[in-house]
């Protein structure tokens, strides 16, 4: 599950900076003041792909609300995937214990 987790986080970097940046690109001529740079945007991206949604900072042009749609998708899953991993990995170490409980019955 380590590996996965790397994986996982990498890739939700990775997604940040291109919400950050796709948003940057949307709503920087409309709204300078909430996204005036990549670094700026990133507080939209991680509120929108957290999928928390404070609304404090929303598009406002056709391109940047469509933009987000995509984005609150992709949230969706960097939600989902971790709880999955875990529950994989605990169902994993159920069947383990499992496993060694039946082989030391089965010992005696």
């Amino acid at each position: 599950i380590k590996e996965e987790l790397i994986l996982f986080f990498i890739a939700t970097g990775i997604l940040l900076f291109i919400s950050a940046t796709g948003i940057y690109f949307c709503e920087n001529k409309a709204q300078p003041e909430f996204f005036a740079s990549i670094f700026h945007s990133f507080w939209w991206a991680i509120v929108t792909l957290t999928t928390v949604g404070y609304g404090d900072v929303v598009p406002i042009t056709a391109g940047g609300k469509i933009f987000t749609f995509f984005v609150l998708i992709v949230g969706v899953g960097v939600v989902t995937v971790p709880a999955g991993l875990v529950a994989s990995a605990v169902s994993k170490a159920r069947i383990i214990e499992q496993d060694e409980r039946e082989s030391d019955r089965n010992s005696d």
